[in-house]
């Protein structure tokens, strides 16, 4: 669905749980083992790419997570089954997994190397200082080092500028003044790394569960991208905040991006920037200052692990200001700790991409640029020699979970809703109720329950006004399956071109005349169906002569007979005693007694119409809720045409 509606990256993260692993998984650096808990899902989705690349025409790359203490084995992984992208930051596992420090950078510099070889593009995660600081905004400084020291870490690690990407993240949402903020941050970071690329998201920190708010958020960063560069934008939903990751969320972030960027294209044509001009200039000037005087009190105080043990990072004071609340980490502490041994002076590993210092040489000088030559070529050379382990589990695996729900998939004879996995059931519904916002959120679940729905939840709540009361989202599983067999689908409308249409009608102009009939006074929907301005049928030429509301049903067929109309549109909305039914027949009938029903069309429309009932009163067509201007007029143009022939 993301790759139809535009998206040419897919970001799956924490799919198998790679930054949460605490130990070594099954396999090894280029070598033996199928890494299954994670092998399997990346291969699955890697391969479903390939079948949306050729469905859409284009490529289609796929990015996921090296991190946790299992970050060169991921990497190798990632190597062997076609990934894209890596997700790669060592600060980030010592600052937000507890990484010991030591381990984190020495398994990166494995990982690094190993996404080098492949080519593959490696994206940091420095934007999680402020989407974890109490005052996201003032850590903008602190992005800016944190950017330095992977970037230049990746370059010594063996990765190409090219391939460097940046996670640049705004560091605050509306309705604070967020371009005011923002924009001399990303143009700062922009000067700075000039080399590498930019990657775009939007801040998770400020997004709760309301797909407004992140709709807001995700289009004014997108606007920050346009005005600056982003080499990859990436869309962020509220699935985190809301518990919901339903698939219409993600493709309506993809939309906003596509739409958005699209609709800012040739922007910088139009405008330019103020760069150097206050306040734009100033503030610019004052990040990257605050920014290199951060990193010469790093090396002042002994290094980057140092820096961290005395809790630089994530403090919520801009620097050189600082409040005390940085995340402080040990360096003989973490997970992994002691688990990192010099190598000996003799070492030897007979694998390709590798970090640091190999004696190869003294087995074989030809191996020296291709270690893996002396056990006849690694995984990377000879992917068969991948060890592929299937799920064992006999109660918990993939075949029996795709036997549950096999009929939702092969025999399409059942529907059932969905929102995360085939036929799960889940539906989502929205409510208002006139009540505080604690009592609405029970009350939701008790509506949710009475509806028939299981397992409710509630995922947005939001409080419209103390007097009015509170709007609600609820999520709830349903268990029935809809045969599809019994369904009752009526034809697909036949709708004309616009062009056909006008045609038609300039080669044989047409009057109707048109009003509400009896005493319903509601106007609005006619007034759609006539009125140029909402796409009504006097866009194609037709010539409408309007009456109004209330209109006898004597008086519209009288004016059909003065203007010689070929139709007469009748609008009713009000149904209590089948009053609408009884006008549409009053109406049929009254044609006929003047001597005109043969040369009329009679169309009748309103909310609590049906096209066959309309018809059983005589008349030639009715059309309920969602009848747009192109309907009414393919009808109009279609029906003259078959009267005519008929005569």
């Amino acid at each position: 669905m993301a790759a139809w509606h535009g998206a040419d990256h897919l970001m799956v993260i924490r799919t198998a749980g790679q930054s949460h692993f605490d130990g070594l998984i099954e396999g090894t650096p280029q070598g033996i083992g199928g890494i299954p808990i994670t092998r399997k899902q990346v291969r699955a989705q890697r391969r479903a790419l390939d079948i949306i690349e050729e469905e859409v025409g284009r490529k289609i790359n796929y990015h996921s997570y090296v991190s946790g203490v299992a970050g060169p084995e991921i990497a190798v992984m990632f190597a062997e089954e076609g990934v894209n992208g890596a997700h790669q930051d060592p600060q980030y596992n010592v600052l937000y997994r507890n990484i010991n420090m030591v381990r984190s950078f020495v398994d990166a510099a494995n990982a690094k190397k190993i996404l080098g070889w492949a080519d593959i593009a490696q994206i940091d995660g420095a934007h999680n200082a402020n989407a974890t600081a109490r005052e996201a905004w003032k850590v903008m400084p602190e992005l800016m080092v944190q950017h330095a020291i992977n970037s230049m870490f990746s370059v010594k690690a063996g990765i190409k500028k090219e391939n460097i990407c940046l996670s640049t993240v705004p560091p605050t949402a509306p309705p604070a003044p967020s371009m005011a903020l923002d924009l001399p941050y990303a143009i700062a970071l922009r000067e700075l790394f000039k080399d590498y690329k930019m990657r775009a998201q939007q801040n998770t920190k400020y997004m709760g569960s309301s797909t407004r708010e992140a709709t807001v958020t995700h289009t004014l960063n997108l606007l920050i991208s346009q005005l600056t560069r982003a080499e990859i934008q990436s869309t962020i939903t509220p699935d985190e905040g809301r518990n919901v990751p339903w698939h219409i969320y993600n493709i309506e972030g993809t939309d906003t991006a596509k739409q958005a960027l699209v609709g800012m294209d040739g922007l910088m044509e139009m405008l330019e920037i103020k760069r150097d001009k206050d306040p734009l200039k100033s503030k610019i000037r004052e990040l990257k200052e605050r920014a290199v005087l951060f990193m010469e009190e790093i090396l002042e105080t002994g290094g980057y692990f140092k820096a961290v043990e005395e809790g630089f990072f994530v403090d919520s004071g801009q620097y050189p200001e600082r409040n005390g609340d940085g995340i402080a980490r040990k360096i003989e502490g973490g997970v992994g700790s002691g688990t990192v041994y010099e190598r000996d002076e003799d070492y030897m590993a007979p694998v390709t991409a590798f970090f640091g210092y190999n004696n190869v040489g003294q087995y074989d000088k030809d191996a020296v640029n291709d270690p893996s030559k002396l056990i006849d070529g690694s995984t990377f050379e000879k992917p068969e020699k991948v060890v592929f382990i299937d799920e064992l589990d006999p109660e918990d695996n993939v075949n029996l979970r795709l036997e549950e729900s096999k009929k939702y998939r092969e025999a399409k004879k059942v529907i059932k809703p969905e929102m995360e996995w085939a036929g799960d059931g889940i539906v989502q519904t929205t409510m208002f109720l006139p009540v505080d916002e604690r009592t609405a959120e029970f009350a939701a679940i008790e509506v949710g329950k009475k509806m028939g729905l299981k397992d409710v939840e509630v995922i947005h709540k939001e409080v419209m006004h103390p007097a009015e009361g509170t709007r609600v989202e609820i999520k709830g599983k349903v268990a029935f399956d809809i045969d599809r067999e019994k369904l009752v689908i009526p034809p697909k409308p036949d709708v004309m071109s616009d062009d056909q249409i006008r045609e038609e009608v300039e080669k044989d102009p047409m009057k109707i005349v048109a009003g509400t009939v009896g005493e319903d006074e509601h106007s609005v929907g006619l007034r759609e169906i006539i009125d140029i301005k909402h796409g009504g049928i006097e866009k194609y030429g037709i010539d409408c002569e309007y009456l109004g509301t209330s209109v006898p049903v004597e008086k519209l067929v009288d004016a059909a007979i003065e203007l010689n109309a070929d139709a007469i549109l009748a609008s009713t909305i009000i149904s209590h005693d089948d009053i609408h039914y009884k006008n549409m027949k009053k109406l049929h009938e009254l044609c006929i007694e003047k001597g005109i029903r043969d040369k009329v069309m009679i169309l009748t429309g309103g909310t609590q119409v049906s096209n066959e009932l309309a018809e059983k009163m005589g008349v030639d067509a009715g059309f309920g809720r969602g009848t747009k201007g192109v309907h009414v007029a393919t009808f109009l143009v279609k029906k003259r045409k078959e009267m005519r022939d008929e005569s």
